[in-house]
């Protein structure tokens, strides 16, 4: 069976957030500050890192 990345990490975001339940405004500056740097002259830093 075949999942999306983009499907796996929903889920595993939802039962983290279920089980250890971080304040609202944490989940959304994490959220938006991972948009933020995927966009930046970080990206290929943290593209190599993670390879």
């Amino acid at each position: 069976m075949s999942v999306p990345l983009w499907f796996f990490i929903a889920c595993v975001g939802l039962v983290g957030i279920k089980l250890v339940r971080p304040p609202l405004w944490l989940v959304i500056v994490l959220l938006i500050g991972g948009y933020l740097l995927a966009d930046s002259f970080l990206a290929p830093a943290i593209d190599n890192a993670t390879k």
